[in-house]
């Protein structure tokens, strides 16, 4: 089996899904309003320069959930699904699915931002496997904490390799897009690493290795980037 595993954010969207439910947060009232857009540019930023603490962020991005009803939660997500996140779906980004998909591969997510905001996303895009942040719920509500390690860096290398154990598979080949320096270690791990509108760090890398460096948000279909080509907003 040839597994197509696919980073999430400014990769397949046009944008970070976990910068904009802050967002959405936000403009819901759900959040102080200076304090949480502050903080929620500051984290982007350092994760943007590679310098992002996980787990101080992740206290942050979860306590929302666990100061709000799971119903409202849930009414929540369905409009943000629709109002942010549908319009940043590329078309070149499932053009690039389906290649895999009719290729016969497996096909996987595998992203930072946690698994309430990104399941509804994966399933947008018809892909079945979903490795994510995973918050933490005791009797039937979020906690505000996460388990298990998070899917960060190293921590990717970790989730896949545990999923893999579990489900028992061997993989032929394994590849894997991503935007980010971030993702630099899983990127080495695989067998066909492949740059996607890359950040300045990781298109350096990408071409000093010979990786391909490609964009998803130019036309229908995935294309080689121009090494002179560059801009896109990172939410």
């Amino acid at each position: 089996m040839q597994l197509a595993i696919f980073d999430l954010d400014n990769t397949l969207l046009g944008g970070d899904s976990d910068y904009l439910w802050g967002q959405y947060l936000i403009h819901q009232g759900a959040v102080d309003a200076a304090h949480y857009e502050a903080e929620n540019r500051r984290f982007m930023e350092a994760y943007e320069a590679g310098d992002l603490d996980i787990d101080t962020f992740l206290e942050f991005a979860l306590r929302p959930l666990a100061e709000t009803p799971y119903e409202v939660l849930t009414a929540w997500r369905r409009a943000f699904i629709d109002s942010h996140i549908r319009p940043r779906v590329l078309p070149a980004a499932r053009a690039l699915v389906e290649q895999h998909r009719e290729a016969a591969h497996g096909l996987m997510i595998i992203t930072a931002t946690n698994r309430f905001i990104t399941e509804p996303i994966a399933e947008l895009f018809n892909i079945p496997v979903l490795l994510a942040t995973e918050p933490e719920v005791q009797d039937g509500a979020f906690t505000g904490r996460h388990r298990g390690v998070p899917t960060f860096r190293d921590g990717k290398i970790t989730a896949l390799q545990q999923w893999l154990d579990a489900e028992g598979r061997m993989t032929d080949a394994m590849h894997f897009y991503s935007d980010s320096r971030n993702d630099l270690p899983l990127l080495e791990h695989v067998d066909h690493p492949v740059a996607v509108d890359p950040d300045p760090v990781l298109e350096a890398a990408a071409r000093d290795r010979g990786w391909p460096v490609i964009t998803l948000r130019e036309g229908d279909i995935p294309q080689p980037l121009d090494p002179s080509a560059r801009g896109g907003d990172p939410a």
